[in-house]
């Protein structure tokens, strides 16, 4: 007679369901209650953990292999970690079901920036660059709690061939944080992957304008570019596509994406772009490129430089706008300046025939990147 020898599937030497001992393991059975003074039923099953109307205390903890789950003292299931999945790539815990939740209490959590347990930081690190100027230097509008964004941006499109060569540049601009700690793992994360270029100031949204402004200094004085891009940290740029169209542009006077010809200023003072009469007393903009995703050429960028050192440079708190207002000044002081408007630059999300899909976040970047590798084309994930 054979015997049949069951091999149960562990997760750190813990069994994946826990089965709960009784009569028969799909057999129900009613339970009561007293609640508020009366007696209820509820209904559960020798398999299920819970009872209806009844309190219990859960607790998920991160073993090597796997996630694992308690309710009330007792292990009851493990769930093996996904392929590949690293710690910053968990961005939260989901509770759903008809359930009410008394309290929640979080110890132990390895933090986002624990880039001891990243396994290929060499693959991910910053490339040297050559001495010759390179062809485009990205500035990726960044804050320093965004570390997920940067770590997919790191493994998706910052992986193109001429990032890894040294032929595109590319540097995240972060601000710093009001705690000491976080500026501490910015520190350390800047140091790991050589991509940041710290700003001496608390992050701020207004502040971004200065951003834009450094990325300028950056492409003109120390990582000298034929163009600069402005992008956000939550957008995918395809890169061939971005130099297939510069290189049909003339290199001088550029402004490169989705150009806004006709705009006026937003006057709703509970809206996040207000502009007041006082900071713009005029009923429309200069053309200005959507703050997504951008290109200038480097005259453009030298003429923002110099007038910021010389004091004549008109800030403005909306930075894709302010950079219009300065090609404008560039244009009235004598450039030539050349509007390339380009629909593919999607500021409002992703739509195929992208070169830039904006609001993508890092699951969206990855899964884009891979959607790139293997079918060529760009189609998007949601």
């Amino acid at each position: 007679m054979a015997t049949l020898k069951v091999t149960k599937l562990l997760v750190d030497e813990l069994v994946r369901c826990n089965v709960h001992s009784g009569e028969s393991t799909t057999k129900s059975k009613l339970n009561s209650s007293v609640a508020n003074g009366r007696k209820t039923m509820s209904l559960s099953s020798i398999n299920f953990p819970f009872t209806e109307g009844l309190p219990f205390t859960s607790t998920l903890w991160a073993g090597h292999e796997g996630f694992h789950m308690t309710v009330n003292g007792r292990h009851e299931t493990s769930l093996m970690y996904k392929e590949r999945l690293e710690p910053w790539s968990v961005i939260g815990v989901r509770v759903q079901g008809d359930l009410e939740v008394l309290s929640c209490f979080a110890n132990g959590l390895p933090v986002a920036e624990d880039l001891e347990l990243v396994r290929d930081v060499d693959k991910l690190r910053a490339p040297k660059l050559a001495k010759r100027r390179v062809f485009m230097l990205i500035g990726v509008i960044s804050s320093s709690n965004n570390f997920a964004r940067r770590q997919a941006l790191r493994r998706s499109w910052m992986q193109y061939e001429v990032v890894r060569s040294g032929e595109v540049a590319v540097r995240f601009l972060v601000g710093l944080h009001k705690n000491k700690e976080v500026n501490l793992e910015l520190l350390k994360e800047a140091r790991t992957y050589g991509d940041i270029q710290l700003m001496p100031f608390i992050d701020y949204y207004s502040l971004i304008t200065l951003k834009t402004v450094a990325l300028c200094i950056l492409g003109v004085k120390i990582i000298p570019a034929k163009y600069i891009m402005k992008c956000d940290d939550d957008a995918f740029v395809r890169i061939d596509e971005i130099i297939l169209g510069l290189k049909k542009q003339d290199a001088n006077g550029l402004l490169y994406g989705l150009i806004s010809f006709e705009s006026s200023p937003e006057r709703d003072k509970d809206s996040k772009w207000c502009i007041t009469n006082e900071e713009w007393p005029h009923d429309s903009y200069p053309p200005w490129a959507h703050g997504p995703g951008y290109i200038i050429s480097r005259d453009i960028a030298k003429f923002v430089t110099k007038g910021h050192a010389e004091g004549k440079l008109q800030l403005f708190k909306l930075e894709d706008v302010a950079m219009g207002i300065w090609v404008k000044k560039f244009k009235e002081n004598g450039g030539k300046v050349n509007y390339v408007n380009d629909e593919r630059f999607r500021n409002a999300g992703c739509e195929s025939d992208y070169v830039l899909a904006h609001y993508q976040g890092p699951r969206n970047l990855l899964c884009l990147w891979e959607k790139i590798q293997r079918e060529h084309v760009a189609t998007c994930c949601e």
